[in-house]
């Protein structure tokens, strides 16, 4: 446990600041998780939607500094390369 009034004040913010980045990561991962059921349920359309959305979602917390943008476009990389093969596959089946 922290002696130091700044240490203690410190502790407090990085609580605060910790419940407040979960907000952005969890819905980010949950969008990613919809948009992937989505694909693999073969509904491309709304799957190009909630693609949108995560995409947004992703970008919003790389710019809050909630993930490092690498991570954030590493992602959205991932996922728009695993609509795309499938809807080419869905395509030419």
């Amino acid at each position: 446990m922290a002696n130091l009034q700044s240490a203690k004040k410190r502790m407090r913010q990085n609580a605060k600041r910790r419940i407040h980045n979960r907000r952005y990561r969890a819905a980010a991962r949950t969008k990613i998780k919809r948009c992937r059921q989505l694909i693999k349920e073969g509904r491309f359309e709304e799957a190009e939607t909630v693609m949108r959305e995560a995409v947004s979602t992703l970008d919003k917390a790389a710019r809050k500094g909630v993930i490092h943008p690498n991570n954030a476009a590493r992602r959205k990389s991932r996922l728009m390369s695993q609509f795309a093969e499938a809807r080419t596959q869905a395509e030419s089946a």
